[in-house]
């Protein structure tokens, strides 16, 4: 399964059977995260064998069930954490689908536990996200038109269709995708809408984008 196949299969999932996560799975997991941290200065961590996270009030009224394992994504507070921690934290959750593993990022319906992942000092726990062997495979979010979420005068690059269409597989808060990108010459430039996640969006959808429109061809814009 390649990314594009992983963005395709991809859908939310709350409900985990109780197979746990193998050595194999949990060192290619580590891996990445390993590499994502070193790339980005993050203090991302895995927690497995955990089930307090998700066994409050707000979980089961989130409808989360069976959920023992979750990706803690931390790093050093500022004004690009929330952007940051959702480029890179899609990237494992990608990975996750390609090891056939399920996801679903969670912002307030879990439990914060603080002897589960270490925050240091000058750190803050961004967001969660849940993980493991789903009950289902989910099922597609409703998607915006490309005229909705894109700007630009002229023919359509062909790698700018395929950013975009990618970037509508990206998952968002309440699945909104407020998100507008604009292509000028070869430089593209996304914009944020409003709104709490909006930012952790940012950084989920700029993942996509990138790995649909491929290297070559295009640059970030101011």
């Amino acid at each position: 399964m390649n990314l594009t196949e992983a963005m395709k299969g991809r859908h939310s999932v709350r409900q985990y059977t109780d197979q746990p996560l193998n050595e194999a799975v949990i060192s290619a997991l580590q891996k990445e995260i390993d590499a994502c941290n070193q790339e980005s200065g993050l203090h991302i961590q895995l927690v497995t064998n955990e089930p307090k996270a998700f066994d409050g009030f707000m979980a089961h009224y989130g409808k989360f069930s069976g959920v023992t394992d979750y990706i803690a994504m931390i790093g050093k507070k500022g004004p690009t954490l929330d952007e940051t921690c959702g480029y890179y934290g899609e990237r494992l959750v990608l990975l996750a689908q390609q090891l056939g593993l399920n996801t679903c990022w969670v912002a307030m319906t879990y439990s914060k536990i603080r002897t589960a992942f270490e925050v240091r000092s000058g750190e803050k726990l961004c967001i969660v996200i849940a993980i493991g062997y789903g009950l289902t495979q989910g099922a597609p979010h409703k998607s915006k038109a490309f005229g909705d979420v894109a700007q630009i005068e002229g023919d359509v690059p062909n790698w700018f269709e395929k950013g975009i269409e990618a970037a509508l597989l990206a998952p968002t808060a309440m699945n909104q995708q407020k998100f507008m990108f604009t292509l000028k010459d070869n430089q593209v430039s996304v914009k944020a809408g409003m709104g709490f996640y909006a930012k952790i969006d940012l950084g989920i959808v700029k993942y996509h984008f990138e790995v649909g429109a491929g290297e070559t061809g295009w640059e970030w814009g101011a």
